[in-house]
């Protein structure tokens, strides 16, 4: 690569960085991305009293993973040659929206791509259609969009979707207070989670643009243009811990990657088989989604309490149960020596018999049991630190479905407190998350109310005990 090559590259990315900052469509992502996490927190306050998630906290790291996540895309896709236009980055973001107004989860770079290229095919039937105006303009675009080259890059960020499933979906999982079969509630997570990502791409290769010192599979010409995307994936379970969810999702992601590349580099070479690689990208990671959705109503509820003992549905960051060791799906069998029957308000009443110390038998997920011990005190802020399965006559619910734009925007959780038709409801109450997680604001040395959580009296700073 000659030094006016590399001179003219490095030009043009910075024109192309230049270009992201002063366009929308990565701030819309942003903004996106700032109101999803601060409506998932606003949900589990709703569900379990208390957040396991610190909204800020994870738009940071949304981003932070967006911007490594698309250097490697960017770097990718110069390599392999995929390029798009100016006119071309509108069109696909017009139908980002559109698709985000529809489902969320449509807000994703595979199924604009999809949509264009299934818009495109039925165009080119219709030769003499050419409309005025703006309409005129975006039928020129899509007309002159390199469908199997963006297939392409459709199917590198389904790898890297599937890669960021697996190493952050089993942090980022939401738990959720389910209404199940026969108006039984029950846990469950919801594996959900989206990316902005900033990317640069090639220019088309034609009049204005130098011949890439580099040979690629798909043209392009030198020089880059900007192109934010967002990528993302979004399934419930309620029959296995989030991490193996996450890992199985994450398998399958890969496998439609691999199809959908296929697809495109052989449409690259032979024009007809495009139409046949855009219904690919649309019916891949949907056909993923209700696979996903098939197999959980096929399962049997995991997190639901057994006859002896309560199920531990997720635990607290930096809690007394985190430092114990205490993992999801794990039974809390005895605490200080009282055997647990499947009543939430049991683990309270024992953690309150030793308040400086509080010893546990817990099963963990190969059957065996494990004993632990620890100290208590003053100043924790949680008795324990773990969220429960809900008990079956919980009265507040999440709703199977992911929340809709409209519901992202006006922050509307979609909890709902249960009516006594829905299933035998008792009266109002306090959950068995609240008893458990809605600690105190501020530690009184008065004995909380029955049912009540708070800070147990004891030692201010005993020693912990080693288990």
């Amino acid at each position: 690569m000659g030094l006016d090559d590399m001179l003219e590259l490095l030009a043009s990315l910075g024109n192309a960085a230049l270009h992201m900052l002063t366009q929308p469509f990565y701030y819309i992502a942003l903004l996106f991305i700032i109101l999803y996490c601060r409506r998932q927190t606003l949900l589990e306050r709703r569900l379990i009293h208390v957040k396991l998630h610190s909204w800020g906290r994870e738009v940071w790291r949304a981003i932070g993973t967006g911007l490594a996540a698309g250097v490697l895309v960017s770097l990718a896709a110069m390599l392999l040659g995929v390029s798009a236009s100016g006119p071309a980055v509108v069109c696909i973001w017009a139908v980002s929206l559109i698709l985000l107004l529809l489902r969320v989860r449509y807000f994703c770079f595979a199924y604009s791509i999809g949509l264009l290229g299934v818009v495109q095919a039925v165009l080119s039937f219709f030769p003499a259609f050419r409309p005025g105006g703006l309409g005129g303009e975006a039928v020129t675009a899509v007309r002159e969009m390199d469908i199997p080259a963006l297939l392409a890059l459709a199917a590198v960020l389904l790898v890297v979707e599937a890669l960021l499933v697996r190493w952050q979906g089993p942090r980022l999982a939401t738990p959720l207070f389910l209404e199940g079969k026969r108006g039984r509630v029950v846990g469950g997570y919801r594996v959900e989670a989206f990316w902005p990502l900033p990317l640069f791409l090639l220019i088309p290769a034609g009049a204005g643009t130098g011949a890439l010192p580099w040979p690629t599979l798909l043209g392009g010409g030198l020089g880059l243009v900007s192109l934010p995307v967002v990528i993302g994936f979004s399934q419930l379970t309620t029959g296995m811990l989030p991490r193996r969810k996450s890992a199985r999702a994450s398998g399958r992601l890969l496998l439609c990657g691999a199809v959908l590349l296929g697809l495109a580099l052989l449409a690259a070479r032979y024009s007809p088989l495009t139409l046949l690689a855009a219904l690919a990208a649309l019916l891949l990671h949907e056909g993923l989604v209700w696979y996903g959705a098939l197999e959980e109503r096929r399962s049997s509820p995991f997190f639901v309490h057994p006859p002896h003992g309560l199920k531990v549905l997720a635990v607290l960051p930096g809690s007394p149960a985190q430092e114990l060791g205490i993992l999801p799906g794990e039974i809390l069998l005895k605490v200080n020596g009282e055997a647990l029957t499947g009543k939430a308000q049991q683990l309270h009443e024992a953690l309150r018999k030793s308040p400086a110390f509080c010893k546990l038998e817990v099963q963990n997920a190969a059957g065996e049991s494990k004993y632990l011990q620890r100290a208590i005190y003053d100043g924790d802020h949680h008795l324990l630190g773990v969220i429960l399965a809900p008990q079956p006559d919980e009265d507040t619910t999440a709703p199977e479905q992911p929340a809709g734009i409209a519901g992202i925007v006006l922050m509307k959780t979609g909890a709902r407190r249960r009516q006594p038709g829905d299933a035998a409801v008792p009266p109002r109450r306090e959950t068995a998350a609240s008893q458990e997680t809605a600690a105190s604001e501020e530690a009184a040395p008065a004995l909380p109310a029955p049912g009540a959580p708070g800070p147990l009296p004891g030692p201010s700073r005993a020693k912990s005990a080693k288990g």
